[in-house]
């Protein structure tokens, strides 16, 4: 359909998909907010806090994070990291634990992909050396013991994923851990953190559950094997 113009043209303006109104057959899209670094903090946000007790300090520390909620009420719902609190009694760390915190809540308020920090905090070892948790888990450093924190705080709230086994590797574990009691004459604890005191650490799970079997260094925890 032609239109006739009788005056002189003096501005024009480009017609946008999005200037046109919704109809049924074209509903409106739903603006899904993403986390990046002009999002402002709401006033009130909620977290957890992860006290962190290691054999390297008197005092405990105590890992608070907190989180905002994107999207609420629709199906783009997501709760991401927002920033990160860590105190304590002791002061002797206070320095890097301030820079620290502050770098960990700024790359959480960058956005995109932030599980990557988990895994390169639990990659610090200290050059005194680490220690054992309890349940016999090897832990590098202290820095280490925060990022296992966040780890955790991270699958809470289905931002990673909690590793499980597979149903074949259990039956083996479970069966490594039968035979081992046979061979020993003790009972172990049906806790899988239970594991015999002279009990090696696996270089796989970094958990101190490493047994002779038959000859061979089996781990109790996971399952791993030098024997294939």
């Amino acid at each position: 359909m032609a239109t006739k113009i009788d005056k002189n043209i003096v501005d024009y303006s480009v017609k946008r998909r999005s200037d046109t109104p919704p109809t049924p057959e074209r509903p409106a899209k739903a603006e899904v907010i993403q986390m990046h670094e002009r999002y402002e903090r709401p006033n009130m946000l909620v977290g957890s806090t992860y006290k962190v007790k290691t054999p390297l300090s008197e005092h405990a520390l105590y890992v608070t994070i907190n989180d905002v909620v994107l999207n609420p009420g629709t199906e783009h719902e997501q709760r991401r990291p927002f920033e990160v609190f860590i105190n304590s009694k002791n002061m002797e760390h206070f320095q890097w634990i301030v820079a620290l915190t502050r770098i960990i809540s700024a790359v959480f308020r960058k956005g995109g992909d932030v599980t990557f920090l988990a895994e390169e905090l639990q990659a610090v070892f200290d050059p005194r050396g680490g220690y054992f948790k309890k349940g016999g888990k090897y832990i590098p450093s202290l820095v280490a013991e925060i990022g296992e924190a966040i780890e955790h705080h991270m699958q809470s709230i289905g931002l990673l994923e909690i590793p499980e086994l597979e149903e074949q590797q259990k039956q083996l574990i479970a069966d490594k851990r039968r035979q081992f009691e046979e061979a020993e004459g003790m009972k172990l604890d049906d806790n899988s953190q239970d594991f015999p005191e002279s009990a090696q650490l696996c270089y796989k799970c970094s958990t101190r559950a490493t047994v002779l079997m038959d000859g061979c260094m089996t781990c109790l925890n996971c399952g791993d094997s030098k024997c294939g």
